[in-house]
């Protein structure tokens, strides 16, 4: 029993095979040649969690399972994917939880959550409660590894410093910055989420008018395409997730974005005339000029109310993280729209997980 092989001389090769994959099961819908964006073969993943497997006189080591075997622990001793401080930090942790009783007590998990500029956070998970004994260590820890550091059990979280990390990186010549929060969600490879933000950017350069965005999150693609339109209305249901792009838009100094907490089917019925959402009181729908819907939903894909509302739109961009949702989207959609531009981006290597990008266009 083994984890999957991390082999880069065997990368190229798995992605080529991926994008032909993604590329036959859509040519009936008349899908271009997709653009296809790789990752870096190691040291890519910015998030990595892992159980802490307690054996011996006080030893703990992190431990993954393979699917194959759910019951019997595969020890780390690194793990070449994830980033780099990632990987510099993990035999630090280790070393110290075995040191500190506190620290090491019914520990249950590690989260780790890192940035392309640099900052780190760790959570540990537990199954006990936390006492004012863990919280003295957990500090000297944090002061020791230079890292933000969580706690967290049942009924209990326990925020050191900050629970969130800024992310900063460079996208067409222009800084954007990012709150992460900690258990919210975040790209995990975070040299392909730029590289589908330039995609991004690029499918909508020119277009202008106004921008409607579903499922936005904590604002990843909004700061990125909101220069190219006159105004753009961001939803996303995850209170978490709202506060967080409340803050990107300050950070970034973007004047242009209206963040409504609202889920896609209500934001449908709110286009079709349906009730009155309080949440939109002050959003005035028919001022806007909307050019182009940008989607990037969940695994589940976009439910029929939204299907409707996206047949509305001269264009749609459409990111997706399963393109077996994507194809049934897509087709649904057939009759009022054509598949202009492709792209696969490859978030996670060695897997048979891939990222699609999609611009339809109305037909004539």
């Amino acid at each position: 029993m083994s984890l999957p092989r991390f082999d880069p001389a065997e990368y190229s090769g798995q992605l080529a095979d991926k994008a032909a994959r993604f590329a036959g099961d859509f040519a009936p819908l008349g899908v271009p040649a997709p653009e296809v964006f790789a990752s870096e073969p190691l040291h890519y993943r910015l998030r990595a969690e892992f159980r802490m497997w307690h054996h011996g006189d006080g030893l703990v080591d992190y431990a993954m399972f393979a699917a194959d075997d759910p019951k019997t622990p595969v020890l780390l001793d690194d793990f070449p994917v994830a980033a780099a401080p990632i990987c510099a930090l993990m035999p630090r942790l280790r070393d110290a939880l075995r040191a500190n009783d506190a620290l090491r007590k019914k520990i249950f998990q590690v989260d780790f959550l890192a940035t392309l500029s640099g900052e780190l956070m760790v959570s540990l998970v537990y199954h006990r409660a936390l006492d004012t004994a863990w919280e003295a260590a957990a500090r000297a820890l944090a002061h020791q590894l230079g890292v933000q550091v969580i706690g967290r059990s049942r009924k209990q979280k326990i925020v050191l410093d900050r629970d969130w990390l800024l992310e900063e990186f460079d996208v067409d010549g222009r800084r954007l910055r990012y709150q992460q929060i900690e258990g919210s969600f975040t790209q995990p490879n975070g040299g392909v989420n730029r590289q589908m933000l330039g995609w991004a950017r690029r499918q909508v350069a020119g277009v202008g008018g106004d921008l409607l965005e579903l499922y936005c999150g904590n604002g990843n693609f909004t700061m990125a395409l909101a220069p190219l339109f006159e105004r753009v209305l961001a939803t996303e249901v995850s209170k978490s997730s709202v506060r967080a792009a409340h803050y990107n838009i300050e950070a970034n100094g973007v004047d242009n974005i209206t963040m409504v907490r609202m889920s896609s089917d209500e934001i449908s019925d709110a286009f079709a005339g349906g009730r009155a959402y309080r949440r939109m009181k002050d959003v005035d729908l028919a001022g806007y000029r909307f050019s182009t819907l940008f989607v990037d939903p969940p695994r589940s894909g976009l439910d029929d109310a939204t299907v409707k509302l996206a047949r509305g739109f001269e264009r749609i961009l459409y990111i997706s993280c399963n393109p077996n949702t994507l194809r049934d989207n897509v087709a649904a959609l057939a009759d009022t729209h054509e598949i202009s531009a492709a792209a696969v981006f490859d978030q996670f290597p060695y897997t048979h997980h891939l990222e699609a990008g999609l611009l339809l266009t109305r037909r004539g």
